[in-house]
Formats: structure tokens, C-alpha cells, sequence
């Protein structure tokens, strides 16, 4: 979830996409479209409290990937027009993240690997639920139930920039309808001339008392420039 993740990962391109009001299924197929801007890789960090966990961000060939270090692991994302598929890299060998995996922590942090998959994003039965103001963005909330028992989520909702199609936030909600986790890009930046994330705060909400037990930010810090060595 990433917005998305991070989504998670969203390169936010400011530019009117809509001729006309579309469905809330062909403003989420929009959302899918979204990442894949220009090619660059990113210097990032997730950052809990005084831990800081650095990784960087590329986007190639139509995929993302999320690069880790000690121990080294390359985390691939790729936004079909059907699915999506999460891909690991290790030292020695790739494959597929199984769904087995999803729900687990992706080093240690409050995002899983369901998240990076960002498997919401392709659910049916999408619900337009109007029109809400996220940092004076102006964004179309969109509810999107969970299919089956597969998801550690019950519904998602997500709020999507009108002009860019941008996931502004996601919200997951347990099955039992309360809500869990929150995405929320807090602020972006410009880099090599397009709009991109700066900032994602990542919070876990205690479905019984509605309290926040845990905060991760997701910062993008810069351009990652090759090393010589990596120039090779």
C-alpha cells in the first residue's frame, strides 16, 4: 500500500488526465497508470523514530524497485494491466513473493509486502463515495472491498488527486470494518522537472480506542547518483 505506497511510489505528473467525470473503476485503473513516469532511481529512507533504514527507489522499464541493503534485497513491483506482481531479489537467486508472505513486515517497518503490491488497486466493485480535500489537493474518496479472506484487509479506501490520479491516502480497514492502517503523502517535491513524493507518514491504528501505536515516515531524500563503480 504504498503509496503506495506508497505508495506508496507515486511520481505525482500535474496535469489534467479526465475529459469527462469518469467511474470510480477508471479512476483506480488511472491510479494503476500513475508510477510509471520517467526513468530515475531515488535516494529514500523509512524512518521510525531515531531508526532510519535507507533503501533507494528506481523506476525502469515499466517496474519499481525498492533497493535494500545489509542484507541486500531488491524488492520489484510490476504494475500489470490485470495484476501486479512482487518480485525479491536476494544475493543469490529471484523469485516471486508468494501471497503466503504478504502480511509480513518489510524490514521490520509497519509496511507489508501486500502493501508494496498494492493488490487494491486491481479488487472490483469499486464505490465512489464523493468528493474530500487532502492538503488542499482536491480528490475523489473511493471505498474498494477486499475479495475474499486472501488480504489482511477488509475494505480499502483511497482519496485520488483529481488532476494527476496520485493516491493522496489509504486508509485499510480490518474485517470487521474498523480501521487499521493510514498512508497519507504529508508533502512532495520537484525533481528533474516532475512532481514526486518527499514525504509519506505511515500510521497503525488500534481498531478498539482509534489511537495511533505506530508511526513510519517514508522520505524521499534525492536523485541517486551512480557511484563509479556502479556506472560500470
Amino acid at each position: 500500500m504504498t503509496i503506495v505506497v506508497f505508495l506508496i511510489t507515486a511520481l505525482l505528473a500535474m496535469s489534467p488526465i479526465y475529459a469527462q467525470e469518469p467511474s470510480a473503476q477508471e479512476i483506480v485503473a488511472a491510479a494503476r497508470l500513475n508510477p510509471m513516469g520517467q526513468e530515475i532511481t531515488l535516494n529514500a529512507q523509512l524512518r521510525a523514530g531515531s531508526v532510519k533504514v535507507p533503501f533507494q527507489i528506481e523506476v525502469k522499464n515499466g517496474s519499481i524497485r525498492y533497493g535494500f541493503s545489509n542484507p541486500q534485497q531488491d524488492i520489484i513491483l510490476t504494475l500489470g494491466e490485470d495484476e501486479s506482481k512482487l518480485e525479491e531479489s536476494l544475493a543469490d537467486s529471484k523469485s516471486r513473493v508468494p501471497v503466503a508472505r504478504y502480511d509480513d513486515s518489510v524490514r521490520g517497518g509497519l509496511i507489508t509486502y501486500e502493501d508494496l503490491a498494492l493488490r487494491f488497486l486491481y479488487w472490483k466493485n469499486a464505490r465512489l463515495l464523493g468528493e474530500e480535500s487532502v492538503r488542499s489537493r482536491r480528490a475523489w474518496k473511493i471505498e474498494i472491498p477486499a475479495p475474499g479472506s486472501s488480504s489482511q484487509y477488509g475494505a480499502v479506501r483511497v482519496w485520488i488527486d483529481r488532476e494527476s490520479a496520485a493516491l493522496l491516502r489509504i486508509e485499510g480497514y480490518d474485517k470487521s470494518g474498523a480501521l487499521a492502517k493510514r498512508f497519507e503523502v504529508v508533502s512532495a517535491q520537484k525533481i528533474d522537472g516532475q512532481w514526486m513524493l518527499k514525504q509519506m507518514r505511515v500510521e497503525r491504528i488500534d481498531p478498539e480506542n482509534r489511537k495511533t501505536t505506530g508511526i513510519t515516515y517514508l522520505e524521499v531524500l534525492g536523485r541517486h547518483e551512480a557511484s563509479k563503480s556502479e556506472a560500470k
